[in-house]
């Protein structure tokens, strides 16, 4: 029978000598006890982790539908900085900043609505003019074909050929379902202009409206560090607009000059041509530009179009080396490389806008950043100027004029001298 205590419970027998007695599983280790409870703080982690994924899909999903809308606030944003100097200038001498923006953009307009229709009657008369002589081309390419392949082709059998081919039913059919794809691309384009000249309309007419509400929930010292770098944004846009501008000028009337000169038709309109989008499209509009004057010069002669293609070659040398520099030293300052770099990157972000935007973009954050950045004043090793340095020894033509003179004090090769007075025989 086993031994009890006074109270009438079981008595702990003590272990045998040797051996260790059973104790209780660590507090903040080892297996769970029976009906343990959950952390009070595991529950509200879970949630507010499945909160923080639910609010990134939820804000990547609402960047990926308003990015049309944020590309298109980001043009009339710079569009409003290109124009806010002369909005201003007009806004100092008395007129509202309304009426000064709504005569920017009538200006705006009714030169792109000018340029846009003389340039569409140019190519819609040269259409006219390529399908006219289509006929006579059409039957000289079959005198050549017939007189040197010994064949008997005609027209009017050709003509059937095309009508009764499938090819040509084929084009039809996918041409009419491409006019709708291009009647919505239209619509679409036109609501994008709209949205754009809207919201710059607005921040060029509230620009100090603008100003004081992103300053009201500043503090004093931020405030001026914001507006500064407004004034450099503004300064580095419009200046890149305005020597762009004055550029697609003289490159305009140099290439009129040279293409009423040639009798080449068209030829105030391709002069406007060739300067817009040789300066407003960066790196390849040069190219572009010069494309169509020589297609045009080709038409009238093919030694035109040579003329044409050497003087877009020199100019373009001209004005990369002496005209640009001067116009653009002190409103865009940046290096060709960095230049050529930011269209890369801006054309790789946002396509044909960011190419567009990249240069002023690049300027203002160089003058923003220049202007907290400390300098100091360059040592005067040669490395730094652009020359080698020699090292510690002389040079090369120290040393071989050394060697020269020590040859020319040296004695000649003759008897050795003889000494004064001395008598042979």
């Amino acid at each position: 029978m086993a031994p009890t205590d006074d109270t009438g419970h079981l008595a702990q027998q003590a272990s045998p000598f040797g051996t260790t007695p059973p104790t209780r599983p660590p507090a903040d280790g080892g297996a769970a006890r029976p009906g343990a409870r959950m952390p009070r703080w595991l529950p509200r982690a879970m949630v507010l982790a499945l909160a923080l994924v639910g609010a990134f899909q939820l804000g990547s999903w609402a960047f990926h539908q308003l990015t049309g809308l944020l590309v298109n606030i980001l043009i009339a944003f710079f569009l409003a900085l290109a124009i806010e100097p002369a909005v201003s200038w007009m806004a100092a001498r008395g007129m509202r900043r309304g009426l000064a923006t709504a005569l920017m953009f009538l200006a705006v307009m009714v030169v792109s609505a000018g340029f846009v229709i003389l340039l569409g009657s140019m190519l819609a008369g040269q259409i006219i003019t390529m399908v006219e002589g289509f006929p006579d081309y059409l039957d000289s390419v079959i005198n050549w074909i017939n007189t040197h392949f010994q064949t008997d082709l005609k027209r009017v059998d050709i003509q059937e050929g095309l009508l009764r081919s499938d090819w040509l039913r084929n084009y039809v059919q996918n041409s009419a379902t491409g006019v709708l794809d291009v009647s919505a691309q239209v619509i679409g384009g036109l609501f994008q202009l709209l949205t754009i000249t809207l919201f710059s309309f607005y921040f060029a007419a509230d620009g100090p409206r603008l100003r004081r509400a992103l300053c009201s929930v500043l503090p004093p010292a931020k405030q001026a560090e914001v507006l500064r770098a407004w004034e450099i944004a503004v300064n580095k846009t419009g200046g890149y607009l305005y020597s762009r501008g004055l550029m697609a000028l003289i490159s305009g009337i140099a290439h009129y000059i040279l293409l009423q000169s040639l009798d080449v038709p068209y030829a105030p309109v391709l002069a406007v041509w060739v300067g817009l989008v040789s300066q407003f499209i960066p790196t390849i509009g040069t190219y572009l530009a010069g494309a169509l004057p020589m297609l045009i010069a080709f038409t009238v002669d093919p030694w035109y179009a040579l003329w044409v293609l050497i003087f877009v070659v020199v100019y373009q040398q001209f004005e990369n080396y002496v005209l640009q520099p001067k116009l653009t030293a002190k409103t865009v300052d940046v290096h060709p490389a960095v230049a050529f770099g930011s269209v890369i990157a801006g054309t790789a972000l946002l396509g044909a806008v960011g190419a567009l935007i990249a240069i002023p973009a690049v300027a203002t954050l160089q003058a923003f950043l220049g202007a907290y950045v400390k300098r100091y004043d360059v040592t005067d090793d040669p490395r730094v100027h652009g020359h080698r340095s020699r090292g510690p020894g002389p040079g090369l033509i120290a040393r071989v004029r050394r060697a020269w003179a020590r040859q020319e004090d040296a004695p000649g090769d003759g008897s050795p001298d003889q000494a004064p007075g001395s008598d042979e025989g």
